[in-house]
């Protein structure tokens, strides 16, 4: 199994280089693209002109046996790749890792009560509270109502990856699902020993070839904003905005709130489904904060 799968991979800058290399087409880079290709993407020597250093240098960084390029080395190689904000935070991070420890006790990840209170306040949006591994910490009422096609509504990875409903409810299953590995290859980025980031990327690694493919490409994005196309078995289609927003109090948790515009179509579905969903306290969803 390729090493750069896993979150605790030793070369982990190489992967990521290489990986973004493959997908970097020599026309987007500025390249003349006349004769055959062996190797998807752009060459070693290429990638090395294109940030001012030597092949051998650049092939050094790749396979791991240069361990302290200086930043401006960084910043020539984030420019020959055309990387985004994010994915350059992200190459920061993999070629300056901190000390690994070899042994870590799991930390049980949990919403805060007047967090999940501040949820219940929300009762014409869905929201929920995400953990670094995407673990579904908290829900409101609607957020529940919104994912009850799922057989659990545990964890945003496993619900995308291996329950049949996601390929029904996401209408983009694709961009969903590279939206969820994006966002936890970041996560790892940040955190490489969380047990809880190993055991998903583990689990995902051997049950999903889908995510297998998409966690080799080393695409990295958190979650701030998007547009979300749904379809909910007893509302039908909605298209819905999301805005993420850090928890202050815990860092690697998010609160996601979903939106429709007002006077939509999609709004009008919400409404129904908040209706649908309206049921005696004694029946709340026992992740749901508390009235």
């Amino acid at each position: 199994m390729d090493t750069d799968k896993h979150p605790a991979a030793d070369n982990a800058l190489g992967g990521f280089l290489r990986a973004r290399r493959a997908q970097l087409r020599p026309e987007d880079a500025g390249l003349p693209t006349s004769g055959r290709r062996r190797v998807p993407g752009l060459r070693r020597e290429e990638v090395a002109a294109l940030a001012g250093v030597s092949t051998d240098y650049y092939m050094r960084l790749e396979q791991g046996r240069e361990r302290h390029p200086s930043r401006q080395v960084l910043e020539a190689v984030a420019k020959a790749l055309l990387l985004d904000d994010d994915a350059v935070a992200h190459l920061y991070r993999v070629a300056t890792p901190t000390k690994r420890r070899t042994r870590r006790a799991p930390r049980v990840e949990r919403a805060g009560p007047h967090l999940r209170q501040l949820l219940d306040t929300w009762s014409d949006t869905p929201a929920f509270v995400l953990g670094s591994a995407l673990d579904i910490l908290a829900r409101n009422r609607l957020a529940a109502a919104l994912f009850t096609g799922f057989a659990s509504c545990d964890n945003l990875l496993r619900m995308t990856f291996l329950d049949p409903a996601a390929h029904h409810f996401y209408r983009d299953w694709d961009r969903a699902a590279e939206s969820c590995v994006a966002a936890l290859r970041r996560a790892v980025g940040i955190d490489p020993d969380d047990p809880r980031l190993i055991e998903i990327v583990g689990e995902l690694s051997v049950k999903s070839v889908e995510f297998r493919v998409l966690w080799a490409r080393h695409d990295v994005r958190g979650k701030t904003r998007e547009a979300k196309l749904l379809h909910h078995a007893e509302v039908g289609d909605l298209e819905l905005h999301y805005e993420a927003f850090t928890v202050n109090s815990d860092p690697s948790q998010q609160v996601i709130i979903y939106q429709a515009e007002a006077g939509s179509p999609s709004a009008d579905a919400l409404a129904l489904l908040g209706s649908l969903s309206a049921v005696p306290a004694l029946h709340r969803d026992p992740f749901a904060g508390p009235d």
